[in-house]
């Protein structure tokens, strides 16, 4: 099972300095990668009241794509977006910055999408949040069309593609696709497209239930469940190394392939604190230290 780190940009700012800082340190620590979230742009709570979503125009994000090419130069950690939002993204675009990034990290990347939750941020990007989940259906076919052949013509619903391709290809052919979502129709789709998911559950009945349907959508598609790769997420808390160890020993319990340890929420100030306490997962979880 490989371990990694969620990259706490909401508390970390803008910085080149403190990206390189970051990404070093846990590339030194032993992780093996760094998964990064992804948002465009936030909704201003005072405008769009009442608010309930969990980031709005205050928080901090870098955008995927160009933080993972900044990355590449330096690193050779995997990197993966946990999630880019696709449907409100146009699909020749992602193809080509997912076709680059794949290029620059020498075929170290995977490609994380989801629907995404932020009507506010759809409209915004000029797409419709109310068809978000039949368009992220045909993108994704789209996407591994467009990384394997040379020309591709498509006449879908919400692309047109007429005799056009990428080049250069990615060194990955196809690039993984690893799905998100919390819902049943989302993971019946997981079965359907993905080649792995991040589950928004805990270990226990609730995942139980959430894999009975990916297994169903699976097999509905002809494909093997096991063969669908799963990113558990375990969190920082106060209670320390003790509990960190049990829950990442809870997801390799549960067949997860990926971990990624995130220290986001917990009150850690500056990258400094983040790096220690990665410092100490690192020590407690990682096999080779």
């Amino acid at each position: 099972m490989q371990i990694g780190v969620v990259f706490p940009q909401t508390e970390l700012g803008g910085s080149a300095a403190v990206v390189r800082q970051y990404a070093e340190t846990v590339e030194s620590l032993g992780f093996g990668h760094v998964l990064a979230y992804d948002h465009v742009l936030g909704a201003d709570p005072e405008v769009h009241h009442p608010w309930n979503g969990p980031y709005d125009v205050r928080t901090t994000f870098h955008e995927p794509f160009v933080l993972f090419g900044f990355l590449a130069g330096f690193t050779r950690l995997e990197l993966v977006t946990g999630v880019i939002i696709l449907p409100q993204r146009q699909t020749a675009l992602v193809a080509k910055q997912a076709a680059e990034v794949d290029l620059l990290t020498e075929g170290r990347f995977r490609l994380g999408v989801g629907v995404g939750w932020n009507a506010v941020e759809y409209e915004a990007l000029g797409e419709s949040f109310g068809t978000r989940g039949r368009r992220f259906d045909e993108q994704i076919p789209l996407l591994r069309r467009l990384w394997t052949e040379a020309a591709v013509t498509h006449a879908g619903t919400f692309d047109q593609v007429t005799a056009a391709g990428l080049a250069p290809p990615p060194v990955q052919r196809p690039i993984p696709i690893w799905v998100g979502g919390q819902s049943p129709p989302a993971y019946r789709r997981i079965g359907r497209l993905a080649d792995g998911w991040f589950p928004q559950v805990r270990p226990g009945e609730p995942l139980d239930e959430a894999l009975a349907l990916v297994a169903e959508g699976a097999e509905a598609a002809g494909r093997d469940p096991a063969a669908i790769g799963m990113e558990g997420r375990v969190s920082w808390t106060a209670d320390g190394v003790a509990k960190l160890v049990d829950h990442v020993g809870r997801w390799r319990a549960a067949g997860a392939t990926h971990v990624s340890i995130n220290t986001m929420g917990v009150g850690l100030a500056t990258v400094d604190d983040h790096l220690e306490v990665l410092a100490l997962a690192a020590a407690a979880v990682l096999p080779d230290r």
